[in-house]
Formats: C-alpha cells, structure tokens, sequence
C-alpha cells in the first residue's frame, strides 16, 4: 500500500514539476533575448547621445585687428590644441570618437608674402577621449615606442594681401605626418588669420589608418564598429619670437 501511495505520489508531483520547467525555460527564452536588446538599444542610445567635440576651427569670435609685422618666426603658444577623431557606428547610429590635447610645439617661419618652413609636433601620451586616457589608443599607436607625430610644411605657402590686413584666408596644401614609426605625404586643409598679436590656424588632414601600420581600434563585433580612417585635427595660436 506504501509502495503504491508513494508511486501515485511521485506520479502526481511529475507534471506539476515538469509544468515549472517548461515555464522557467519560456521564461529564459523570452527575458534572456529580451534583455540583450536592452542592452544593445542602451549602449546605442549612449553612444548616440554622448557629446561630441566639434571639429577644431578658429574661433567665432571677431578677431582684434593685426598688431607688429608679419614677417619672423612664429611659435606655438597657450591656447593650442590637436587631436583626431573617429567615425564609429552602432546599429545604424553614429558618432565620432574624439581625442585632445594641448601638448603641441613647434613654429611657422614667414619671410616677406610666404610661410617658407613649419613644423609641429603631437605628444600622443597626452591625447585624452573624455577627459580620460585610454589604453587602447596608446596600444593601437604604440605610444611608448612611437610618444610623438609630427607634421612638416613641405612646400612654402603664400599669404594674400588680405590675409597680411586681418582677413580669414583658407587653403590647401601639403606637408609630411610622421607617427607610428612611418612617414608620408599629406593633403593639409588649413583655415588662419591675424588676431591683434596672434596668428590663428586651424587645420585638419585626412588619414588611413593603415598607411602608418595602425592596427584598427576594437569595435562592436556584430552591432558595429570603429572606422579604419580618421582626421587629425589642430587650432594653433602662433606668437611672434
């Protein structure tokens, strides 16, 4: 009798677990997916929403009129800054990861109408995203073997009479960016101008990253990724020496 009330138990009881089972897998099956589109739409909105450094341009602000002579050597002064940025994507949205840093020297020689020589350089170990440093960036360009990029006017430009009176001039030229170890000829978009004692140049050069051995930052696998080119980008303020 024991035997059996015990066997028509456990018979009782089966379904009944059985029944749980099922329902704590449709449970998984349907919060767990449920879940990683949270996730997913989460980091989407994050990467979407987050503020982006504008472009570096010269400032918006009418500039004093030209103080002093033109012609010297001019050098990179407090206010300076370069960085690059990144177009990245995520699930169809996109941003741009954006580095900065005001660790930049160097000079622009003018000789009557023409900058005859300029060269500047780059402490990467001091480019920050946000505030912060980032290993990845450091890895990717192998900062400590390679801590500088430099950028070399490799052709004069002359300045318009317009430019000499104040006026916002823009230009293309080329120059040569050496990083990574590697050197090579670059088209250089430059917007400047004179304000009171200053000169003021914006610039910004297009690069692919594997022209200079950059191996390509980490992405987001399936949902998307980091572009494999960039722009480096410089406002320089130039006082005369």
């Amino acid at each position: 009798m024991t035997d059996e009330t015990g066997q028509e138990t456990l018979r009782r009881q089966a379904p009944r677990t059985s029944a749980r089972k099922r329902r704590r897998r449709r449970w998984l099956l349907v919060s767990v997916p449920a879940l990683v589109v949270i996730v997913v739409l989460s980091v989407g909105a994050f990467i979407e929403l987050q503020p982006t450094p504008a472009p570096l341009a010269l400032p918006t602000e009418a500039a004093s009129p030209p103080v002093g002579p033109l012609a010297g050597t001019w050098h990179v002064s407090a206010g300076s800054v370069a960085g690059f940025r990144v177009p990245e994507s995520f699930l169809g949205l996109g941003n741009d990861t954006v580095g900065r840093t005001n660790a930049v020297a160097g000079a622009v020689v003018v000789s009557d109408d023409q900058v005859t020589s300029a060269t500047f350089r780059i402490d990467l170990t001091a480019i920050k995203m946000g505030g912060k440093t980032q290993p990845q960036f450091a890895k990717s360009l192998d900062t400590m073997a390679h801590p500088n990029a430099t950028i070399t006017l490799t052709q004069p430009v002359t300045l318009s009479s317009a430019f000499t009176s104040g006026a916002t001039v823009t230009a293309t030229t080329t120059g040569q960016l050496s990083m990574h170890g590697a050197t090579h000829m670059v088209s250089i978009t430059l917007s400047s101008r004179r304000d009171g004692a200053a000169l003021q140049v914006a610039g910004s050069i297009p690069i692919a990253f594997a022209s200079w051995r950059i191996k390509a930052p980490a992405g987001y696998g399936f949902f998307g990724s980091l572009a494999n080119n960039g722009v480096a980008e410089f406002l320089l303020v130039l006082l005369r020496q």
